[in-house]
């Protein structure tokens, strides 16, 4: 990260000041972290809010992903990608907009790096250190069971969180290392719009990122190696993005393998794919995001007996203890669920697990999130193929928008409301959202898994008119409605006729 900017100099002195000079350690700490991102800032306050003497190390910038390179830059060129998207839509509600639509990229990349500055005090070294935790700035390394090494000083603890999250992945792709890739840790720092972009990977950092660049005006190619957009997600959202693609003007190719990158004398980059035969495709720029890799290295995590996977991280039971048993884990490095929010979550589990005997599990929470595409797609729990394999009968209710009052008020009728739910039952199993307003409706579905209430809560609860989340109460309503079987219709006959 380079200050190119008062807005990048203001981040800078929060999550990484000059300086910046570590303190004195104590002679012992209740509770030493080891990174500053999502998960490694929770445990730290709410370690030291609880009065545990706590150590938080960071090698590079306090914050982590989330703030630097991850959910809040990007959620910031997302809604401007939105509002470009509202203003060439504005003809069909009526109002006329004379002349192209043009975006000063420079302006909207200037937004998103005040907005993150103003957001990084809550994250900042200033902020920790006022909380009592003596912050670390640094690389760690385990230095025994109970030590760790950083900045030529040693840390003694009763117990350690490993919270270092993870990093893009490069794939092992002949002339990718020349071609001066972007990667979500180096996007964000573009002033100039690339005229041609591709994006290697159609997993949710590429597709919301491709779908934002093709709204500022760049000419998007999006590779995947998969049959399909969002591979992980239920089909029927992935097939609703594609078509949301294709009409933005993002050309999609799917099982897609790339062969190699090449570079031209004037500096461009021409990709060689084998789609449908050989395809050359020249581009300006080149967005990497084919996955993430732990950050492991350099932790010497054998000396303290603590095992991991290079490629799954590290190893931990339900309750994110490591195998070493005064060490946990919480956040990316541990868990399939690469989210800031699952991140918050586990690093709660292991502070209470670690400090106070917990016996909290990982395998108890239930976890959605969110591809903040257009519209958005969110998840909980399981999808109908994800069902199939595991050999669980459902029953399932859909409910698409071209029939929610509001969607169709607001033109956002592209979508639909799926819950499943276990066969004869209205025990919730899982549910997939795709609006505009997913991610905010999705947490009603996961309230309703985690204090186990099915589908006649929903559809007893009163939902405000008009709003998209009225599609959640026709979802109960179409389960009560099975329940009208022709014995209970037959009771009801004699019930009337006897009235």
């Amino acid at each position: 990260m380079i200050p190119s900017d008062a807005n990048d100099a203001r981040l800078l002195e929060s999550v990484r000041p000059a300086d910046w000079v570590n303190p004195t350690p104590k002679e012992r700490y209740h509770l030493v972290v080891i990174g500053a991102g999502t998960a490694g800032l929770v445990s730290a306050a709410g370690a030291a809010a609880l009065g545990a003497n706590v150590a938080l190390i960071e090698r590079r910038y306090l914050g982590g992903d989330c703030l630097n390179f991850g959910c809040v830059p990007s959620k910031a060129l997302l809604r401007a990608g939105r509002a470009v998207a509202d203003v060439r839509r504005s003809a069909e509600f009526g109002v006329e907009i004379v002349g192209d639509v043009r975006v000063n990229f420079a302006a909207t990349m200037d937004r998103m790096r005040r907005l993150r500055a103003d957001i990084s005090p809550n994250d900042s070294v200033q902020r920790f250190r006022d909380l009592g935790v003596n912050v670390f700035l640094g690389d760690a390394c385990f230095a025994g069971p109970d030590s760790i090494a950083v900045a030529e000083q040693t840390l003694r603890f009763g117990r350690a969180i490993i919270a270092t999250g993870t990093r893009p992945m490069l794939p092992a792709i002949p002339g990718l290392h020349e071609a001066n890739v972007l990667t979500n840790e180096t996007i964000f720092n573009l002033t100039t719009l690339p005229a041609r972009l591709a994006v290697i990977g159609a997993g949710p950092i590429g597709c919301e990122l491709a779908q934002a660049f093709v709204r500022f005006g760049s000419r998007v190619t999006l590779i995947g190696k998969h049959s399909r957009v969002l591979p992980r997600e239920d089909i029927a959202a992935s097939e609703i993005l594609a078509k949301h693609f294709e009409r933005d003007g993002v050309e999609v190719l799917l099982d897609a393998r790339i062969d190699a990158i090449e570079l031209t004398d004037a500096g461009a980059k021409i990709i060689r794919v084998h789609h449908r035969g050989e395809r050359l495709i020249t581009v300006d720029a080149i967005l990497v995001a084919a996955g993430r890799v732990p950050n492991t290295e350099g932790l010497n995590l054998g000396t303290a007996g603590i095992q991991f996977d290079p490629k799954a991280g590290v190893i931990v039971d339900d309750r994110l203890r490591t195998t070493n048993t005064r060490v946990y884990a919480a956040g990316d490095i541990c868990s399939r669920f690469k989210f800031t929010h699952v991140a918050d979550a586990y690093a709660r589990i292991a502070v209470r697990n670690a400090l106070f005997l917990g016996r909290a599990k990982a395998s108890d929470l239930v976890i959605p999130w969110c591809t903040c595409t257009d519209p958005e797609v969110a998840q909980v729990g399981l999808t109908e193929a994800e069902a199939l394999a595991r050999g669980i009968a459902v029953d399932v209710f859909t409910q698409p928008f071209t029939h929610i009052d509001r969607a169709i008020l607001d033109g956002d009728t592209d979508g639909f409301a799926k819950v499943l739910v276990r066969k004869g039952s209205d025990a919730i199993i899982g549910a997939t959202i795709v609006s505009r307003h997913a991610g905010e409706m999705i947490g009603e579905i996961a309230l309703a898994m985690t204090g186990k209430l099915g589908l006649k809560a929903i559809a007893n609860t009163v939902h405000p008119y008009p709003t998209h989340a009225e599609a959640l109460r026709k979802l109960g309503d179409a389960h009560n409605r099975t329940r009208l079987t022709p014995t209970v219709r037959w009771l009801f006959q004699k019930w009337f006729a006897w009235t």
